[in-house]
């Protein structure tokens, strides 16, 4: 009797490490398919990494650098909520005419790029600093309306870290 306890002891440890292993794969999977959006957006917009330079250096698509933007700005609240990324997509069809394909790509690539910038906080100065040069003070009132949009269907109010964030915005627009 001992003997079929301890073989259907064995069967079921095998039985919970297949099981285990099957949920790694799809884990993997998963971040496998991630990793594919987001090369497929960055192809989409003509991005392309070069060798010892920035990802946000390489930005050469004004409204590309105003998602990322927007997109850091919104991760400073807190987790977005769907609300919120669903009104910074949104606000990126309204404001600079972009397609839902277009504006949902450009939040993904938006992500990863403040993900290089080490978070929000350090992403929006070094994005606005990029916006600028790319488009001088043309981007600046778009760039205001899609941050407005995002933030009003969220809490409504901008926390300090958004305050500030607006002021580094400011600062790089050279905007008093």
């Amino acid at each position: 009797m001992h003997i079929l306890v301890g073989i259907l002891g064995i069967a079921a440890a095998i039985y919970f490490f297949v099981i285990r292993a099957r949920n790694a794969a799809h884990v993997a999977q998963d971040v496998v398919e991630m990793a594919g959006d987001v090369r497929a957006a960055a192809r989409r917009f003509g991005f392309k990494r070069k060798t010892n330079v920035h990802p946000v250096e390489t930005i050469e698509e004004p409204n590309l650098a105003i998602a990322a933007i927007a997109t850091a700005f919104v991760e400073m609240d807190d987790l977005p909520t769907k609300e919120q990324r669903d009104a910074l997509d949104q606000a990126l069809r309204d404001h600079l005419d972009m397609d839902a394909a277009t504006s949902q790509e450009a939040t993904i690539l938006g992500h990863w790029f403040v993900s290089e910038c080490h978070g929000p906080e350090t992403a929006v100065p070094r994005l606005s600093r990029k916006l600028f040069k790319l488009n001088g003070k043309d981007s600046f009132e778009a760039l205001l309306s899609v941050v407005n949009a995002s933030v009003v269907a969220g809490s409504g109010e901008l926390n300090p870290k958004q305050r500030e964030a607006l002021d580094d915005i400011r600062r790089a627009f050279r905007v008093t």
